[in-house]
């Protein structure tokens, strides 16, 4: 029997598992969602408003079905959550753990969605971090995969696609607050693996590692604007990065790349950075997380921690503890990915 206030908070398509942080929920219709059999499974801590979403998808690869849909509200009194996951042909499972941490609000927002397009199965992770709000980290985990896959260059050409869709998603964030007086701000950090080929992109200061042959390797350089090709690029453009307790573009922001930040738009430009690899055998781990963690534990540290434990889950959520007894005065939010080469290799059905 599952308690009203400890419910998944799921989307499911056609083909496609979307996981989100939880809201609010009407729940009336709930308990027809629930046995959807996605192979989720979440922790949630009881004080947690929760919301569930149900979509419907033709099936069609290029195309969004309507949407049934159980309206999110916003929620400021967000504590802890974590959960995780598991793809059916064994090759990779992912963990997720989210703490509001010390912050009175919770400004930190993931999404993580699964689809299969033209044959191929397409795995996205993103991690998105509010400042001066929320408004802008919930934009991107309602819209930025979405319009990712609605994008005709996604599988021909997947990084011109992840670049025109992050910066067209911000302008539409823009629009749509353009009558308000808010000014808020998000990062980006996404993986999306296409097939066996990974494609990182970063904007702002949330990153993505991996652990590779037990390795560390950053897949994205911070976004500070006393990096020399940021404080270039910024002067340049007619702006200044001075010292106010930390650097920051015209002494307002401590990071030099951002979705929203409408007033320091012409220097804060939505632009990512992107690297892609293919996969390997000898990449075990992908960690994507918001700078409360990283602020407070190296890269290094994250892989070495992450591999104590089994199940990608329980390494997104020793990774958010360790970062708050270690002093994160943030918002922590985590992903876990770990790559399953040989157990996908074994459940592969042998030639006769």
């Amino acid at each position: 029997m599952v308690c009203n206030s400890c419910i998944r908070s799921v989307i499911v398509q056609t083909g496609q598992i979307g996981i989100f942080t939880p809201k609010r929920v009407h729940l009336r219709n709930t308990q027809r969602f629930l046995h959807v059999g996605t192979g989720l499974t979440s922790k949630w801590n009881c004080e947690f408003p929760t919301s569930l979403r149900m979509m419907v998808d033709s099936g069609a690869a290029a195309k969004q079905g309507p949407a049934v849909d159980v309206l999110p509200q916003k929620d400021d009194n967000a504590g802890y959550v974590s959960g995780g996951w598991k793809s059916e042909d064994g090759k990779l499972s992912c963990g997720y753990s989210s703490f509001r941490g010390k912050r009175v609000t919770m400004e930190d927002f993931f999404d993580i969605k699964m689809s299969k397009i033209n044959g191929q199965t397409v795995c996205m992770f993103g991690i998105f971090d509010g400042h001066g709000g929320s408004r802008a980290a919930e934009y991107l985990k309602e819209h930025l995969f979405e319009n990712l896959m609605k994008h005709p260059q996604f599988m021909t050409d997947t990084k011109t696609a992840i670049s025109e869709t992050y910066q067209q998603t911000d302008k539409e964030f823009l629009d749509s607050e353009r009558d308000t007086y808010r000014d808020d701000g998000s990062t980006a950090s996404t993986a999306v693996l296409v097939g066996s080929h990974l494609y990182v992109a970063n904007v702002g200061d949330s990153r993505t590692i991996i652990s590779k042959a037990g390795k560390a390797i950053p897949l994205s350089e911070d976004h500070k604007p006393n990096r020399s090709d940021e404080r270039e690029r910024i002067e340049s453009a007619g702006g200044v990065v001075m010292w106010a307790g930390t650097w920051r573009v015209g002494g307002v922001l401590a990071m030099s790349r951002a979705f929203g930040n409408r007033m320091l738009k012409r220097f804060v430009v939505a632009e990512p950075e992107i690297q892609d690899q293919e996969i390997c055998e000898d990449l075990e781990l992908l960690v994507l997380a918001s700078d409360g963690l990283w602020d407070v534990v190296p890269n290094e540290d994250a892989v070495s921690l992450a591999q104590t434990e089994e199940e990608p889950e329980a390494a997104a959520r020793k990774l958010t503890q360790t970062a708050f007894t270690r002093g994160s005065a943030d918002n922590i939010t985590c992903i876990v990915v770990r790559f399953h080469h040989k157990e996908a290799d074994e459940a592969s059905p042998q030639p006769e």
